[in-house]
């Protein structure tokens, strides 16, 4: 499994018939979106908000602030998909020293999936984060 998403052969892959849970390398029905983020770019609020920015493509009305961070993540009309996921690699870097805006982060992170997966509006959609 060493060759997804690299580029180079082989470029068709077969998963044994035991292999478990390999709905989880699929992406779901419709369309998707994936933002992936280094953590490494996000070692205060302020890195945050501007890799977050560029990478999730954030509009240019977003107001540089946590509570604009939730509000873009909570609507992405911007880039309409169906479903989101927002990788962040080398997680433990995010905010490393400044433990209160991590929990924030996470919070605003989870309380977004929550809200799209909860949402009457929008039915079957999702809103996903994955920390490596």
């Amino acid at each position: 499994m060493n060759h997804y998403w690299t580029g180079e052969a082989p470029w068709v892959h077969h998963l044994d018939a035991d292999a478990r849970h390999s709905s989880f390398f699929l992406p779901p029905s419709g369309t998707s979106y994936v933002a992936r983020l280094d953590g490494a770019r996000m070692g205060d609020e302020q890195a945050v908000f501007e890799h977050m920015s560029a990478c999730l493509r954030f509009p240019v009305y977003f107001g540089w602030n946590w509570n604009a961070v939730a509000d873009c993540l909570q609507d992405m009309k911007w880039v309409p998909a169906d479903h989101y996921l927002v990788v962040i690699e080398r997680s433990a870097l995010v905010l490393q020293e400044w433990d209160e805006d991590r929990e924030i982060l996470l919070r605003i992170l989870n309380t977004a999936g929550r809200r799209w997966g909860q949402g009457l509006d929008r039915p079957g959609k999702s809103f996903n984060s994955l920390l490596l």
